[in-house]
């Protein structure tokens, strides 16, 4: 599903969320069986049953994403949180054992509550997936073929008779469950069949849920053979149910996804097609920022990409210090390091240059980059001013021309949509994306440019994206067909740009702000940008914070 891009799709959601209703409401009744089975079904069992399921699932649902929220937050190292991970799926695992449930439903509930913290671009999720394809899973595969006994397929024929009945069955009830979905829902013939393919292979659940009974012994006969609530014919039965079904179902998943992703592919319209490809410039020169920068242009990059990002480290020509190109390269091999962890590439450039503007704008013209991600510049301790914003030149009250002179150089210079971001968390542990969006945004070049990137934000980081505008822009942000709008969208009217620091009010301790800015002077230019950095400095200060520089008409033209 990921790798054909419709993981979102309408099936793929119904057939994923069925199966989890369906799996633990199955493990649920096996236990009452079991009980009943054992003679230890009365009053007190129905109340510490259900008391105890209802303590796991709050445990799991509720205070696990509290619990990983904060340690992701705390901290960054990626070795870390992926045992913290496991260690959580099996906390959630023995919680669900305690309960009286299986494991495999605690695990099951700890994967969902913790999806939302971990973006699908992360270092930490391409860890996790390829840890489970390549060791869990081949594991699981060799561990139930080592539970059947293939001598007992030539003895008699109860096994084969078993699996041929449970395959049959199975395979009409699937069909017949997504017959009637496809109706309901008025699906095509394609999500039919996928939700047949994802909802008809049984391994995991049905696996736990004969073991269980084959383990129930409910006596034994005269020649000391255990009578087991389910027979070892059963058991091997089963074992071949899945392999069956399992084989149906991948044949019929990528038959219809495949056909749901070409459809996809044809209804793109002839701007998404025309889009450049995407080149991303990261310039980078402060090893605490470097990660977040690179987990950003992640972020709003195209998933099907790999490749187009780009690091790069200038050096002042006029200086002779072998120690800064130690530790421009140490910098470089970071950022490269962090793009890997998320299987993406990453090309370092190292630049000698008269000074680090010229070495941006030389690089934009070459690369052809199409997007720049740089780190808010900071002030030094102990100073006074506010920090300097690029792109408003001559602010009174600012660090001087250090820094911000340098980027309002390359924004005056090379016609790029430019984000600037300054974390004051990790990016994984966003909530909530706030996008204030000025009058007359809609009129710039670079409307949709921008527009793409924060709407790829929401896909890859599922997390919440609000825009705040007036009624006319939301209008033109708004996708023309409703249906093509992700979940995790909203918009919000907005006319307070003379006020900017009442969006306090509205704001979590996990929102990071989006200030859509423009160059002096342009059709989206308004006043209140000049306040923007006070705003950062003071009102905002515990925010995470990106100032996003369209591509504008005007005198950088001949970059377009």
């Amino acid at each position: 599903m990921n790798k054909l891009g419709i993981a979102r799709d309408k099936a793929v959601t119904i057939a994923v969320g069925g199966t989890v209703i369906t799996d633990t409401l199955a493990l649920l009744l096996l236990t009452v069986i079991v009980g009943m089975a054992t003679g230890n079904v009365d009053d007190t069992f129905w109340w510490r049953l259900g008391i105890s399921v209802l303590v796991c699932i709050l445990i799991i649902v509720v205070l696990f994403p509290i619990i990983a929220h904060w340690f992701f937050k705390l901290c960054s190292d990626n070795v870390s949180q992926y045992i913290f991970v496991l260690a959580m799926v099996f906390l959630g695992a023995f919680l669900a054992q305690l309960a009286g449930l299986e494991p495999i439903i605690g695990a099951f509930l700890s994967g969902l509550a913790l999806n939302r913290l971990i973006p699908k671009t992360s270092p930490l999720m391409n860890r996790i997936e390829f840890v489970g394809n390549a060791i869990f899973i081949p594991f699981f595969l060799i561990g139930v073929g080592m539970l059947i006994d293939y001598r007992a397929f030539f003895r008699d024929w109860e096994s084969l008779e078993v699996a041929a009945v449970m395959i049959a069955l199975i395979t009409v009830a699937k069909f017949i469950a997504a017959w009637l979905t496809q109706k309901s829902f008025r699906l095509s013939k394609d999500q039919r069949t996928v939700i047949f393919g994802l909802s008809s292979a049984h391994v995991a659940a049905t696996l736990a849920a004969v073991m269980v009974g084959y383990n129930v012994i409910l006596g034994h006969t005269p020649d000391g053979e255990p009578i087991r609530l389910l027979s070892e014919s059963v058991l091997n039965g089963t074992i071949l149910m899945i392999l069956a079904t399992c084989i149906v179902s991948t044949f019929a998943t990528q038959r219809g996804a495949h056909n749901i992703a070409v459809k996809n592919a044809l209804q793109t319209n002839d701007e998404e097609k025309s889009r450049p490809e995407e080149h991303i410039l990261i310039p980078v020169a402060n090893e605490q920022s470097v990660d977040e920068l690179v987990g950003l242009s992640a972020t709003i990059k195209r998933a099907k990409e790999p490749n187009g990002l780009y690091a790069l480290h200038a050096i002042d020509n006029r200086v002779d210090d072998p120690n800064m190109e130690k530790r421009a390269r140490k910098l470089l091999d970071g950022a490269a390091k962090t793009a890997a962890a998320g299987d993406l590439y990453l090309q370092q450039l190292l630049r000698y240059d008269v000074n680090i503007a010229n070495a941006i704008v030389s690089t934009v013209r070459e690369r052809n980059i199409t997007d720049i991600v740089l780190g808010m510049h900071q002030r030094t301790p102990g100073s006074t001013a506010l920090p300097a914003i690029p792109g408003i030149p001559g602010i009174p009250g600012t660090s001087g021309p250090g820094i911000g002179k340098m980027v309002t150089d390359v924004l005056s210079q090379s016609n790029v949509t430019t984000f600037i971001y300054s974390p004051a968390q990790p990016l994984s542990t966003i909530k909530r994306h706030l996008v204030i969006v000025p009058p007359g945004a809609e009129k710039e070049a670079g409307f949709q440019m921008w527009l793409q990137r924060i709407r790829q934000l929401a896909r890859n980081t599922g997390a919440k994206v609000a825009f705040f505008a007036s009624d006319a822009t939301l209008q033109h942000i708004r996708p023309r067909r409703e249906r093509k709008a992700p979940a995790n969208i909203g918009f919000v009217p907005f006319d307070r740009w003379d006020d900017l620091p009442s969006l306090e009010h509205d704001l979590r301790d996990d929102d990071c702000l989006w200030f859509v800015m423009s160059r002096r002077d342009r059709v989206s230019y308004h006043p209140a940008m000049s306040r923007i950095p006070g705003y950062l400095e003071q009102v905002f200060a515990g925010y995470s914070a990106v100032l996003v520089y369209p591509v504008q008409a005007g005198a950088t033209d001949r970059y377009l």
